[in-house]
């Protein structure tokens, strides 16, 4: 009789379905949303971004609360909550009709996008496994690259065929009907609720070797480690948030509108491509020196459309710097997994990503001031290749000389 499939990488397929809602709904729908409300409510498109900034800046901030609260009580719970509040304010967002209804909607939809993000679904997984955490959290956040290929495609016709309000509440309905029992009746806390070990292998079967030590998040803070990750990391993605929502406008003039969304979604494809090989890979590789090595290639992807106005370095370029896109985002939890240990990954996660997340929501809007100030993003490029390059010698140097202990 074949053996069981260890129960852990249920909730890894739960956390990439519970993935492919979240960032399809809450990240990369927005702009579908955006571009709605402004058409028919007459409300400026500065004025509904900055609302999506606000809300994404206070969803980063709790983050820092998720991760110490899945550590404590597991994910049930907590997605559970996020299902339903994310839901809520899908909903309301179809029906904005003023500003203030965006910022109402928009801070709803975040804070229950916070209870499904990077943080919560990585600390949901942290438990489950050792030997193989890298391989279990990329594979989970393979479906944050799913959301980002079929959600504006989807969301677009359905504004089209059956009208803006109509799209965001069937958005609503499929958090509920599929999310919400995920987390109610898929999600765990941990192994020992079915008796069973991290990895599905018991005690004997694991090395005699001693295990690395688990940090508080009051002493991962303090080191250098976590220090270098986390700045390396805000640097890397607020470059790469800002990029990707600047990257429609930046290709329309070579490409046209049409070419410009192809390539967003090869750009998409890419990314995605990027994270299966992280998955396969990502625990026999040194995390710290892949994360250098991708933002290099970021940067050097970011300068080549920047030096080089070219259609086809434009192409190239857009897909090479595709394959790093998933991977800057997946790299940072496996990361903290790894140099900091189980016990309370949660809260270190989620206090590493308040920061990040605070970066990534403001990359945008210093990607709109640069083009501003100077009349077209060839600057912004080349300051963004050039923080990309910061970050990869940041995240480097802050390799531990030895096992942290």
């Amino acid at each position: 009789m074949a053996a069981r499939v260890f129960y852990g990488w249920w909730i890894v397929a739960a956390c990439l379905v519970i993935a492919v809602l979240s960032w399809g709904l809450g990240i990369f729908g927005v702009g579908v949303s955006i571009y709605a409300i402004t058409q028919t409510r007459g409300i400026s498109v500065g004025a509904v971004s900055t609302a999506f900034t606000v809300s994404a800046i206070l969803s980063a901030i709790a983050t820092f609360f998720v991760g110490p609260l899945i550590d404590r009580y597991g994910p049930r719970v907590v997605m559970a909550f996020g299902a339903i509040t994310m839901a809520a304010g899908l909903a309301l967002i179809g029906q904005v009709q003023t500003l203030a209804h965006a910022y109402g909607a928009f801070i709803l939809s975040g804070l229950g996008n916070a209870c499904l993000s990077v943080t919560a679904i990585t600390a949901a997984i942290s438990p489950w496994f050792e030997k193989h955490q890298g391989r279990a959290m990329s594979s989970a956040m393979l479906g944050a690259s799913v959301g980002g290929m079929s959600s504006t495609p989807i969301l677009i016709l359905g504004v089209e065929k059956i009208g803006f309000p109509a799209t965001m509440l069937w958005g609503a309905g499929l958090m509920l009907a599929i999310v919400l029992p995920l987390a109610l009746f898929v999600m765990k806390k941990s192994p020992s609720e079915l008796g069973l070990y991290p990895d599905g292998e018991p005690p004997r079967a694991k090395s005699e070797q001693a295990q690395p030590r688990s940090f508080s998040r009051a002493e991962a803070i303090k080191t250098a480690a976590f220090i270098s990750l986390v700045v390396a990391f805000s640097l890397g993605l607020g470059v790469q948030v800002g990029f990707l929502t600047h990257h429609v406008t930046l290709s329309v003039p070579l490409l046209g509108a049409s070419g410009a969304a192809f390539i967003v979604s090869i750009t998409a494809v890419a990314a995605f491509l990027g994270r299966v090989a992280l998955a396969r890979w990502a625990d026999q590789v040194d995390l710290r020196v892949t994360s250098a090595i991708v933002l290099c290639i970021a940067a050097v992807s970011l300068e080549a459309i920047a030096a080089l106005p070219l259609v086809w370095v434009l192409i190239g370029a857009s897909v090479v710097y595709g394959l790093t896109t998933g991977n800057v985002t997946s790299l940072s939890p496996i990361i903290v997994r790894r140099e900091f240990g189980a016990v309370a990954f949660g809260a270190i996660n989620g206090a590493a990503w308040m920061v990040i997340g605070i970066a990534c929501a403001l990359g945008p809007v210093l990607f709109g001031w640069l083009y501003d100030w100077f009349g077209g993003y060839t600057v912004a490029l080349h300051i963004a290749a050039a923080l990309d390059l910061v970050a990869a010698a940041i995240v480097y140097a802050g390799r531990p000389k030895q096992a942290l202990s």
